[in-house]
């Protein structure tokens, strides 16, 4: 993993995924890690958030005492999504940055799709107008089991309004995005989150080895 980047190629796009309690946030910390390592220049980034109409939008959806319907739950996704991507992730891009995201359009497709049960044909409308077709070159897609999710959380002392969600929801959250693991396994590399951390890794590691080198 050494092959210098070069500022006149475009850059890439690798996203993070999974359920409450899979160890995105050291995930993602490794793998911007090892990018860096082989000479690219990594700008680390999330959904919802990313800018300032981004992160006030996270605030307003994972407050505890929040009440917000399906419907403007997914549109204010999206309304993060579309400042997100044309003030910060496609001119990284442009400018040849590699760019790690915490959650994409993945992510709406399992919790506003699977979660809520919004319509597949809706979101992947919403896909179009604000993406303008772009899609993660790598997504890494960390699955663990509900228990093993639970359990990961039991410690935490103040839960988001998506974490103090049902286990149900986080039943058809997880179905989907291995519907999705299914549908697209050129881009979607499914982790097995549950083992430990240094096979985690390496299993993260053997995927990035993929893109790096095509």
């Amino acid at each position: 993993m050494n092959r210098p980047a070069s500022a006149r190629e475009p850059g890439r796009l690798i996203t993070v995924e999974g359920i409450e309690g899979v160890g995105k946030s050291t995930n993602l910390a490794f793998v911007a890690e090892e990018l860096r390592r082989a000479g690219h220049e990594v700008l680390s980034t999330r959904e919802p958030g990313g800018t300032p109409l981004g992160e006030k939008i996270r605030e307003l959806l994972l407050r505890p005492d929040g009440e917000i319907v399906p419907m403007a739950e997914l549109l204010l996704m999206y309304a993060a999504r579309a400042a997100h991507i044309e003030t910060v992730i496609r001119p990284a891009l442009q400018a040849g940055r590699w760019v790690v995201c915490d959650r994409f359009t993945d992510a709406s497709h399992a919790y506003q799709g699977g979660g809520r049960g919004i319509a597949r044909d809706t979101i992947e409308t919403l896909d179009q107008l604000v993406t303008g077709g772009l899609r993660a070159d790598l997504t890494l897609l960390l699955d663990v089991s509900l228990e093993v999710s639970v359990s990961r959380q039991s410690g935490r002392a103040e839960r988001d309004r998506f974490e103090r969600e049902a286990s149900p929801f986080f039943s058809r959250v997880r179905a989907r995005y291995l519907e999705l693991a299914r549908q697209y396994p050129e881009r979607i590399r499914l982790i097995d989150a549950a083992r430990a951390l240094p096979e985690v890794k390496a299993d993260i590691s053997r995927a990035l080895q993929d893109i790096l080198f095509k």
